[in-house]
């Protein structure tokens, strides 16, 4: 080797040529053991177990219903018999027998707003937690943090308060108080929501907002851009896979929410999202439940069809900022 030839890192007598090679040796390992057969048989066995019981809820759901209330869903393979009575009286029925077709509506008012307002809140508060140096900001962001381990149900009967009777500073009125039906039931559910999911949306996007290079930040001040202008044409961009993640996050749980729906939207059934109503279809002894798997595959078709269509976008997000360089 020449006097001027750099020491190469796997030079025997750096230690380096020993590590490497036992360090790929044992993540090959791990790859040959979790991709073996028994670990296909084990990931087989757990997605059939796992999908059993829908299975045999889809099933039930175009059995008839006296069929349903007699035999297990198992017997349709010996004497099938299909009907669509059950997704008929779901989706067009009466009102008291089910008719979930105009709370399809209600469901969405809820969810795009109570979705969209996170999203921006949530990618603002990160930017300004994570790029914008002031007072307290280590501070306000642990508070954030926290905020998470607080569980929603000690905040339901403090925050139903402040929409029935505003917040009042001795004789002074400083908010009025929110109507609890009609349209404003919908605004409600929008700030119960949106206050609901800003904790976690504001920690996940502040993970992957303060991972951006320096660099690209620093570049922008030096031509003249301010703060918005840095967020909205560096950072947005930047972040896209990592909102859409988040969004799908929020969707789903909007979506799927009975709780907050059930105490804040009024109980009026002008403004019952899909998932009262669900609750509703297997009457009061739990006679008709024939509709209720009919219900239960109406209500998933959306979340399906938005998990489906941003999946691309939703392992971008997850996996970014897990490799750098």
């Amino acid at each position: 080797m020449s006097k001027t030839e750099p020491r190469s890192a796997a030079e025997p007598g750096t230690g380096t040529e020993r590590s490497a090679p036992k360090d790929a040796g044992a993540a090959a390992r791990v790859r040959r053991r979790l991709s073996g057969g028994a670990a296909s048989l084990v990931a087989l066995v757990i997605a059939v177990v796992w999908t059993l019981p829908t299975a045999g809820l889809f099933v039930s759901s175009f059995r008839p219903a006296d069929q349903i209330g007699s035999t297990g869903w198992w017997t349709f393979f010996g004497n099938p018999e299909v009907t669509l009575d059950n997704y008929r009286d779901v989706l067009f029925g009466s009102a008291n027998d089910g008719r979930l077709a105009s709370h399809f509506v209600n469901s969405f008012v809820i969810t795009l707003p109570s979705t969209v307002f996170v999203l921006g809140i949530a990618a603002l508060a990160a930017y300004a937690l994570a790029w914008i140096d002031f007072r307290g900001r280590d501070w306000v962001f642990l508070g954030i943090f926290a905020l998470q381990i607080v569980p929603l149900q000690m905040s339901l009967v403090p925050l139903l308060r402040f929409f029935s009777q505003g917040v009042t500073v001795g004789d002074a009125q400083i908010l009025p108080a929110w109507e609890l039906s009609g349209a404003m039931a919908f605004t409600n559910v929008w700030v119960a929501h949106t206050i609901f999911g800003l904790p976690l949306g504001i920690f996940l996007m502040h993970n992957f907002i303060s991972q951006l290079p320096k660099s690209l930040f620093e570049a922008a001040r030096v031509d003249g851009a301010g703060h918005g202008t840095i967020f909205r044409k560096v950072a947005l961009p930047l972040i896209a896979p990592a909102l859409v993640s988040l969004g799908i996050f929020q969707f789903l749980w909007v979506w799927n929410d009975l709780l907050v729906a059930l105490i804040f939207a009024g109980g009026d059934t002008a403004t019952a999202p899909l998932t009262v109503r669900l609750a509703e279809l297997a009457g009061t002894r739990g006679e008709a439940w024939h509709r209720l798997t009919a219900g239960a595959f109406v209500s998933i078709v959306v979340p399906l069809l938005v998990f489906f269509l941003l999946q691309r976008y939703f392992v971008r997000g997850l996996l970014a900022g897990s490799v750098k360089g």
